[in-house]
């Protein structure tokens, strides 16, 4: 089974549990301290607004989630959310470290509240559908993958993880058509895609499984095919998917 995208990518395994801290310690100065005058190329102290501030916390959270620190990730996005507790993506954001680090109940509560505050934000939906789907809700899941490509019809992991679904169910037919409509959405959105080819990879590896179940071999093989020249050239991120593919390739052939 294909597993599903979520808003970030690549999740790994923990490897630290280093902290943030909200605030820094001011230093205390000796009141016999000698203060030396003031050199005309001594550089002035700028501090960061506090929206700058916000912005490269929210960035290093997001980096340490992609590198497996998910407690140090998720304890900065604690710290943005004490500080702007109607900001819905830092909620959403959370939720997902929480997924990845399998607290399952912890991420549900964070997408809730993402959505609650702002019911338009299509990744928190599509989030929420990986939830349900992991749970083996599968309606609830294609419920929630429905109302993100409602609100980003762009959103490509939606209509992929959506499809995969629908596949799960058995819905062979709604599957496939899913999964090319992504592939024509990749075509028009390839130049602002970071992982171009590792994401349509995983369109073709999932239709491609998708006509394997349906029986539809030779569509299957080419799929599969595809699908390895694609993640040819990346030795890590794809490593899983080409493994999965070529079991699913050798069932195919000694069939």
């Amino acid at each position: 089974m294909n597993a599903r995208t979520s808003l970030n990518r690549k999740p790994l395994t923990q490897k630290n549990h280093a902290l943030i801290s909200g605030r820094s310690t001011p230093s205390r100065r000796s009141n016999h301290s000698t203060r030396l005058p003031l050199q005309r190329s001594t550089p002035e102290v700028t501090w960061l607004e506090p929206a700058a501030q916000d912005r490269l916390l929210r960035q290093h959270s997001l980096l340490q989630a992609r590198q497996g620190n998910y407690l140090e990730a998720i304890t900065g996005f604690t710290i943005l959310i004490d500080r702007n507790p109607e900001n819905a993506t830092d909620y959403n954001n959370r939720g997902l470290v929480h997924f990845q680090w399998g607290q399952q109940e912890a991420a549900i509560e964070d997408y809730n509240e993402a959505i609650r505050l702002n019911p338009r934000l299509a990744a928190a939906y599509n989030n929420r559908a990986n939830y349900y789907a992991a749970q083996g809700e599968l309606e609830a899941a294609i419920a929630d993958y429905e109302m993100a490509v409602d609100l980003d019809p762009t959103n490509i992991r939606a209509w992929l993880n959506q499809g995969i679904t629908f596949r799960d169910l058995g819905l062979y037919s709604d599957a496939i058509e899913n999964f090319e409509h992504a592939l024509q959405i990749k075509e028009l959105m390839s130049v602002n895609l970071d992982d171009n080819a590792l994401l349509e990879a995983h369109i073709y590896g999932a239709r491609g499984r998708t006509h394997h179940l349906a029986g539809d071999w030779n569509y299957a093989m080419a799929d599969y095919r595809r699908t390895l020249d694609l993640t040819s050239e990346f030795e890590n991120s794809g490593k899983r998917l080409r493994i999965q593919v070529k079991n699913w390739m050798e069932v195919l052939t000694y069939s």
